[in-house]
């Protein structure tokens, strides 16, 4: 059976095909509009649908849109309950109309779809089978907590056999998510995008309000309760460019360590429900890595393993394995978080001749690669297909020397990111436990923090942040053998056997997806080198 799945009511609109059960294909609205996270979580946006994302995901799969059977939407309007706090007040009804009619605005974008059958799928129960069905093992615990759903921001379950049994939810207006996103905006920055400031944030101090907040923030049986928070009480508004005050600092720390410290509860709660050896997490709250690693560390489980795409992107891909478990399916784990675009030797040989820059073919390409970071030079890397999901997997990625501490401030400038974000390592997974402590090994999908070891950090202080972590990425040499060639030859030329890995995008812009996003971000971003496929491009004066 053919199922597309789609991602449209809230932000990170994004569509995905499974095909008898295997995820064929998966992309974000995003990489092809370059508008970052698609849309606006507004209620009046709500109609927008990854049409794009979806005509692309069924060229990959050489189907028409005549050829899906099922179109499976991440939502269920009818589970909204409009008298809910938490809700858009004044809103919640044209948000409620433009996700029932999602369908015939599809079908508007994507002629020939009309064929196919429309689900709707519980939000969480999307957010639930994107971990628990994609996972790489069978019967396991799941738990999904975000902003909302329709009207709930948390589900605790397991899958046997693959099918989900819901031990609890937590309705609305009680929400991590939301409490988490008024915290980013209190501090300055930009709600539901911006979050992943807040945690490099609460590094830099001491939970001081940890204490007092915590009387807001209570756990329950299955759940938690949040009383209103006064934000000022506890730090003044920060305005956007506004100086960053200990108090901001104090105050990002503070929930961030209540937020880690329900979650032990919840999962705890779950595992005693449920005697499941394995949690899978979804959902915006499981990209919290700092989160996930105390999960990992002091949690009651085996082994915890988090959706990729754990936003609301992955919910796209949710929907689809939740129809094709319901259709009786066999669901084949996810390989990987390449499922994007990918582009030929041809296109991309094409694409340099026709931008009429000089590039070169290397004899070999990992030498050349590694003897420009060994020189300190920046790398743009530009190989196989793109990720799904928030992170740059050694695909869409810049890399650069990590021992040098200076590459933070200078990729961040790249990036128009904040200077106190961390930049992460990428290892090859058998050299990992050299490096790095505390921490699920491997680690192939950057959601999770590390300690450096002691004698390390000095020797890598790029990609140490202050509180003496590094969010890893692990590579498989089997899976990534030219990363890994790469690894090993920089790791000979300097005695390193890392290299700062993070995401290849210009300011305020999604990861690059297309040569010419590469091209485009090269052109205008200090990037010494960059590698398309095969071909290396050089900027001019810059010394081989």
């Amino acid at each position: 059976m053919r199922i597309l799945g789609i991602n449209s009511v809230f932000h990170d609109p994004a569509a995905v095909l499974v095909v008898d059960g295997d995820v064929v294909a998966a992309a974000e609205e995003e990489r092809f509009s370059r508008r970052k996270h698609g849309k606006q979580p507004v209620p009046f946006a709500a109609w927008e649908q990854p049409d794009r994302a979806a005509g692309w995901c069924l060229r990959e799969a050489g189907i028409s849109a005549a050829d899906v059977d099922v179109v499976a939407f991440s939502y269920e309007p009818a589970l909204v309950d409009n008298g809910l706090e938490g809700l858009d007040p004044g809103w919640e009804d044209l948000r409620t109309a433009y996700a029932e009619r999602a369908p015939r605005f599809l079908r508007t974008a994507l002629p020939g779809i009309e064929h196919a059958r429309s689900r709707f799928v519980p939000h969480h129960y999307a957010h639930a089978a994107s971990a628990g069905l994609a996972a790489p093992f069978g019967d396991c615990a799941v738990l999904t907590a975000d902003g909302r759903g329709e009207s709930t921001s948390m589900l605790a379950g397991e899958y046997r056999y693959g099918k989900l049994e819901v031990h609890a939810r937590q309705r609305l207006p009680h929400s991590l998510g939301l409490m988490y996103e008024e915290l980013t905006e209190h501090l300055g920055f930009h709600r539901s995008g911006d979050e992943y400031e807040v945690m490099a944030l609460a590094a830099y101090a001491k939970p001081a309000q940890l204490s007092g907040f915590a009387e807001h923030v209570r756990v329950t049986d299955g759940g938690f309760t949040i009383a209103p928070i006064d934000w000022e009480q506890w730090a003044p508004r920060r305005r956007p460019g506004d100086e960053m005050l200990p108090a901001h600092a104090e105050l990002a720390a503070s929930v961030q360590v209540r937020l880690e410290e329900v979650l032990l509860e919840l999962t705890r709660w779950l595992h005693d429900r449920t005697g499941q050896r394995h949690l899978t997490m979804a959902g915006g709250i499981a990209l919290n890595c700092v989160a996930n690693t105390r999960i990992a560390d002091e949690g009651p489980f085996d082994e915890v393993w988090v959706q990729p795409a754990a936003g609301d992107a992955g919910t796209a891909l949710g929907a689809a394995l939740h129809v094709a478990a319901e259709s009786g399916e066999a669901i084949r784990p996810m390989s990987g978080a390449d499922l994007g675009r990918g582009f030929g030797e041809a296109e991309l040989a094409a694409r340099l001749d026709a931008a009429r820059i000089p590039y070169e073919r290397p004899d070999d390409l990992a030498e050349e690669v590694a003897e420009s970071l060994a020189r300190n030079e920046i790398v743009g890397w530009f190989e196989g297909r793109s990720e799904f999901g928030p992170r740059a997997l050694g695909h869409r990625s810049l890399l650069a020397h990590p021992g040098h501490a200076g590459n933070v401030e200078r990729l961040n400038d790249v990036k128009g990111r904040e200077r106190f974000r961390p930049i992460a390592p990428m290892v090859l997974t058998e050299r990992a436990p050299e490096l790095f402590g505390r921490g699920p090994i491997p680690s192939p999908y950057m959601l999770f923090v590390h300690d450096v070891a002691e004698e390390w950090r000095d020797r890598i202080p790029a990609v140490v942040h202050v509180d003496g972590t590094a969010r890893i990425q692990t590579v498989d040499r089997h899976r990534e053998p030219l990363l890994a060639r790469v690894l090993d030859a920089f790791a000979a030329r300097t005695g390193l056997p890392t290299v700062v890995n993070t995401s290849f995008n210009p300011p305020g812009r999604p990861m690059v997806d297309t040569p010419v996003d590469a091209l485009e971000c090269f052109g205008s971003a200090p990037i010494d080198l960059l590698v398309l496929g095969p071909f290396a491009v050089r900027r001019a004066g810059v010394r081989r």
